[in-house]
């Protein structure tokens, strides 16, 4: 089990306030409606340790040192722990359970786990009956249902993204699959493969589209013309 310092495991006792504003009688509705789903993974996914309970698996779609799902009482961030698999896009996957941060869920989760939060767990295609649930964390603030649902689609697609990763050039799938970015891919390609940008700055020059793709903390940043990736910092 990960063993936190004693600040931070005092920071997370205290946080037992739900980040979820979804109110109570409109949950039940959402739970219907995507357990049971077949959907794709609509970019590529990190898999690491669910951090401080070892019977579960955390998805993500940043790197595990850009996540902000739990923090240190001085604001940095606590890692999962390090990146042990990558799902790729398209990957095909089953809503198995929707679990809301009620006071009761809360109480029962593992202390060094986000548990203010909603919980998608997911069956992964391809993967053994007897392997751990494999959990998505959706993000903070959530506050109604067409949010919830907007939020659950951007990495859960219903559309089978394959046809779009068969189009792409070698280079540039594998490169989606394994979750890196390359030189010269596409707008698309880079976002299935390297997760949403924290930010995306826009200029011109000339009649060249230039933008600026930053990821959590500036850790990473790509630069772009007219779709195209011409630099990776």
């Amino acid at each position: 089990m990960t063993r936190l310092p004693l600040a931070a495991a005092l920071l997370l006792v205290g946080c037992t306030t739900t980040q979820v504003y979804i109110p109570s009688e409109a949950r039940p509705g959402i739970v219907r409606q995507l357990e049971g789903e077949d959907r794709f993974l609509k970019v590529s996914f990190f898999v690491t340790p669910f951090f401080g309970d070892a019977s579960k698996k955390l998805l993500a779609a940043v790197q595990p040192d850009e996540l902000r799902l739990l923090q240190n009482t001085d604001g940095t961030p606590i890692h999962p722990g390090a990146v042990e698999a990558v799902f790729p896009a398209g990957t095909l996957v089953r809503i198995k359970k929707v679990e809301f941060p009620s006071s009761f869920t809360m109480a029962e989760r593992m202390l060094m786990t986000p548990r203010t939060l909603v919980w998608v767990h997911l069956d992964v295609g391809g993967t053994p009956k007897t392997a751990p649930p494999y959990v998505l964390v959706l993000r903070p603030g959530i506050r109604d249902e067409a949010e919830f649902l907007s939020e659950v689609d951007r990495y859960l697609g219903k559309e089978d993204p394959n046809p779009r990763l068969v189009a792409l050039t070698d280079p540039m799938r594998e490169a989606v699959l394994t979750k890196r970015a390359i030189l010269d891919m596409t707008a698309d390609a880079l976002e299935m493969a390297w997760g949403y940008p924290e930010s995306k700055k826009y200029s011109f020059e000339g009649e060249r589209k230039l933008e600026t793709w930053t990821w959590p903390g500036g850790k990473r940043v790509a630069l772009l013309s007219d779709g195209r990736v011409t630099e990776l910092k």
